[in-house]
């Protein structure tokens, strides 16, 4: 077993958990790991205004151009 771990990278933002999730689907079965990150308010009182609904999307820094080759452009808000 390996004691080495990935420094996970944001590769971008959505708005709202369901469009984080059907990428972090996508990633995952193209084998790329992939982490959400949220704030918690924002998921428990399904509040999705002011970047409260914002959830950044991870993945292991040897892997984002692969990431990003993936999603494709247009994916992520600016």
């Amino acid at each position: 077993m390996s004691n080495q771990r990935s420094h996970f990278v944001v590769i971008g933002k959505v708005q709202g958990e369901l469009v984080a999730n059907v990428i972090k689907t996508h990633l995952e079965s193209e084998g790329v790991h992939a982490l959400l990150q949220y704030e918690s308010v924002g998921r428990v009182y399904g509040i999705s205004v002011d970047g409260l609904g914002e959830v950044k999307i991870l993945v292991p820094e040897e892997l984002v151009e692969k990431a990003k080759h993936i999603i494709g452009p247009g994916e992520f808000e600016s």
